[in-house]
């Protein structure tokens, strides 16, 4: 039985941060996810996907926001059970969860927080005849190794951040770059639709709106793309195709566990520590829905944050919880080592 002071659930940036916020309070964690190694959909989707919205990072790949986070963690010891998937929740005499994975691994702790992003996902695919003859042959859902694409012809779709963000990207690198959506209006960022708008007025890119891939063709590996706009069939030479229509949520057994769910998500209380309807379980990040929720990085920090004083006084119910800056206080590792800064200054909490 593997057992801590928080069980994390996911191992994507959220449930990282909350490693060090948990370690600052001197709580142990330790994170289950289904994928061989931490960092989650950053990892596992995009790693070289440039992410513009970190504080004091400009632009940081997602794999070396990762890095860090690891690294920033690293200092308080977490454990870490990867490649299975939490699948059983038991709530025991005691107050503690028992959570055996599919596994049959048993983890025990006083306080879960279930960090799993979109929980288990799989890509939407576009609709039509004979796509699967180029998986793996010219199509691909997820971009790992952006090199892959140098001085190649590739034809995106979509219309969200995702494809206008590998748009942007790309044309540094590509001989060609074809974004296709079939509405005229996008939904990503203003100033990512801004840029490619530039980039088509700049001719570095091609913009075909509205419009749709309806087939395509090939011997063994990719050749064309056939895109519809209208009344009239344009064919396109392409080395890749890359269909960025999002990703389908599905959170799996964590359904089965008594939580209130809306909308493939869990619902929390926003209001104090993102605590879940069961006591001493917690949602973070982006598996989780409250009114004004936002699905970016830096809320699901901030989420992991509250969500860790909250758990401090669930295991420590007897302690006066203290916040020392860590501008002051400095960082305290479970090996002893200290990084610490001059100066002290507390602000208690009741």
């Amino acid at each position: 039985m593997i057992k801590a002071d928080i069980l994390i659930i996911g191992a994507g940036p959220v449930g990282l941060f909350a490693v060090f916020e948990a370690g600052l309070l001197k709580m142990k964690c330790h994170l289950i996810d289904v994928l061989p190694k931490a960092g989650g959909q950053c990892i596992e989707l995009y790693p070289k996907k440039p992410i513009y919205d970190i504080p004091a990072h400009p632009e940081i790949l997602a794999g070396d926001l990762i890095e860090k986070l690891i690294e920033q963690s690293s200092q308080f010891k977490p454990g870490f059970t990867l490649g299975e998937k939490a699948e059983k929740l038991e709530k025991n005499k005691d107050g503690t969860f028992t959570v055996t994975t599919d596994k049959g691994t048993k983890h025990n702790a006083p306080v879960v927080a279930i960090a799993g992003g979109l929980g288990g996902f799989q890509p939407r695919k576009p609709n039509f005849d004979g796509i699967e003859n180029f998986e793996n042959k010219g199509i691909l859902y997820f971009i790992k190794d952006p090199k892959i694409f140098n001085n190649k012809n590739i034809v995106i779709s979509g219309g969200g951040d995702s494809a206008l963000d590998w748009v942007i990207e790309l044309s540094k690198s590509a001989k060609n770059i074809t974004l296709v959506h079939r509405r005229n209006e996008f939904r990503g960022a203003k100033d990512s639709v801004d840029k490619v708008q530039q980039l088509k007025d700049l001719k570095k890119i091609n913009l075909i709106t509205p419009a749709e891939v309806f087939k395509l063709d090939g011997d063994d590996q990719l050749e064309n793309v056939y895109v519809k706009k209208v009344d009239e069939e344009i064919k396109i030479k392409a080395d890749y195709f890359i269909p960025l229509f999002g990703l389908t949520p599905r959170l799996g057994s964590i359904t089965d566990w008594g939580l209130e769910i809306e909308k493939n998500s869990i619902k929390v209380n926003n209001a104090l520590d993102y605590q879940t309807n069961i006591n001493g379980i917690f949602a973070i990040g982006d598996i989780n829905t409250y009114p004004g929720k936002l699905n970016l990085i830096l809320c699901g920090f901030h989420e992991a944050a509250l969500m860790c004083q909250a758990a401090f006084k669930i295991i420590n119910p007897e302690k006066k919880f203290i916040l020392k800056y860590t501008t002051v206080s400095g960082v305290e590792g479970f090996d002893g080592s200290l990084k610490k800064a001059e100066g002290s200054v507390v602000k208690s909490i009741d």
